[in-house]
């Protein structure tokens, strides 16, 4: 199959006023597809974070790609502006739209699809709606898996994910979404269909458009399929919680389990001590895996198309074992079966849910070189702290991808959507001069969307700056997709 880009006719003229263009909006997509009733669009106007509530003209729900082709040709003649939405899980506020009320909310929800599943090829062709908890559950069926997962997993879409090149737990074996993606469907500003779905081993024509979109939160086109990669279905899985002693120690704790371990180390995630007892005291029925208290926990996770759980668990206690042995870790837990092994996990998927009940904090989503991330934090944390009296810095996550989620907790007393705004905007700008100096991204895994632009503006590479915005230029001159993001 080429790579193909269909030209849609020519625009009709453009119309007046807004009313107009919802008519035409109506008729072509049914009442199912266009609203504007308050309640039905209230819960996708704010943010999974609750930071930003915008406005929207109507709340969009095309059934297809034609349906979407259609009504950006009509957004273009009417120059309305266009806020793509998935799931609506993203961080930073990248699929809200502003307070003007004059943008066009496009959900792509109705479009869930999955168009072709190949066994044998270890390819899923899916739209844009699916839910990544839907892709497992039919990856799962035919004996495979979609090596990318993450807390929101139950509501995160894959247009979504792509649009924001996710990241996840298994970034350390497999890579981020940007990995997984063999091809990509695109609708353009102007109402031109890309084809790229063919997902071919070898293809030397020029330029590969579909990295273009991925990441590109929405700016450049709207993601309306992909074509994805599977892996054969685990035949074993194992899961450790580890204890250290400091985060120096899981520094050299995942070098000596990478070699040790080889390509069945799938997730290396550090939690510290406070961000385990917020989650122990948040969530009902959580309990700690080890006995005593340690200033730093690992979660490390093996899995094998080969081996089955007794052989990696064996195997992965024996490498802990030697780790202990060794004196770099003070005790750990194999789980005994998925019900526990979900549990180590669930302490680590609660640390947000449990921090954001704490109080106000400062979230931020940062990377810097693997080797250097232990000398960070252990630098970046006390910085902050000292600079900033009464909050406290807590690391958690992906040590193995180099990207931790750093959080600045408010002192106490703080006043919730006060303090952000005032003192919090000044920590951020103080983390991410911190972030720039030790060589890393200010954006790991969650995208820049409407809380990072200022600070990307700020701190990126001015060529690769002048880059993107020459790109977005190319692609949407009118600046119609997702207007306020990124760039």
């Amino acid at each position: 199959m080429k790579a193909t880009m269909k030209h849609p006719a020519p625009p009709p003229p453009t119309l007046a006023t807004d009313s107009d263009f919802l008519a035409a909006a109506e008729a072509l997509l049914g009442p199912r597809g266009l609203t504007r009733d308050p309640e039905l669009m209230q819960p996708w106007l704010t943010d999974w974070r609750g930071r930003y509530t915008g406005r929207a003209l109507a709340l969009a729900q095309p059934a297809s790609t034609a349906e979407v082709a259609a009504l950006m040709r009509l957004c273009a003649a009417h120059r309305v502006p266009v806020v793509p939405q998935g799931g609506n899980s993203g961080m930073v506020g990248g699929a809200t739209p502003d307070a003007s009320g004059g943008a066009l909310l496009l959900s792509l929800r109705r479009m869930a699809a999955i168009r072709r599943l190949d066994p044998a090829a270890g390819l899923v062709v899916c739209e844009a709606g699916v839910v990544l908890q839907h892709l497992h559950e039919a990856a799962e069926a035919q004996g495979l898996r979609f090596p990318l997962t993450l807390g929101g997993k139950g509501s995160a879409t894959i247009g979504g994910l792509v649009s924001t090149n996710a990241g996840g737990t298994q970034v350390l074996r497999h890579g981020t979404m940007r990995a997984q993606v063999l091809g990509l469907e695109v609708v353009l500003a102007d109402g031109s269909v890309l084809d790229l779905l063919a997902a071919l081993k070898k293809d030397n024509r020029g330029f590969d458009l579909k990295q273009l979109f991925i990441g590109s939160e929405g700016t450049l086109g709207i993601v309306t399929a992909a074509a994805l990669r599977l892996l054969p279905a685990a035949a074993g899985r194992a899961t450790a919680w580890v204890g250290l002693g400091g985060i120096k120690e899981a520094g050299r704790l995942l070098r000596r389990m990478e070699r040790r371990l080889g390509d069945v180390l799938e997730g290396f995630e550090v939690v510290p001590a406070h961000c385990l007892a917020s989650v122990l005291a948040h969530q009902p029925g959580a309990r700690s895996p080890l006995a005593e208290r340690h200033p730093w926990n690992a979660l490390i996770e093996c899995v094998s198309p080969h081996e089955d759980n007794a052989a990696l668990s064996e195997t992965l206690e024996q490498a802990l074992a030697e780790a202990l042995e060794a004196g770099l870790i003070a005790d750990a837990a194999i789980a005994a079966n998925e019900a526990q092994a979900e549990a180590f996990w669930a302490l680590r998927d609660g640390i947000s849910a449990a921090e954001r009940a704490l109080g106000p904090a400062m979230q931020h989503d940062i990377s810097v070189p693997v080797e250097a991330m232990p000398d960070f934090i252990l630098a970046a944390g006390p910085a902050i702290e000292a600079a900033h009296p009464g909050t406290r810095a807590v690391a958690f996550g992906h040590l193995g991808d180099g990207n931790v989620h750093f959080h600045v907790l408010a002192p106490e007393g703080a006043v919730r959507g006060i303090w952000e705004e005032a003192e919090g905007k000044a920590i951020s700008a103080h983390v991410h001069d911190l972030v720039t100096q030790w060589g890393g991204s200010i954006s790991a895994e969650h995208g820049i969307g409407q809380m990072k632009r200022d600070e990307l503006a700020r701190l990126h590479d001015p060529v690769a700056l002048g880059l993107m915005r020459r790109i977005k230029a190319a692609l949407d001159p009118e600046g119609l997709l997702n207007p306020g993001k990124l760039v």
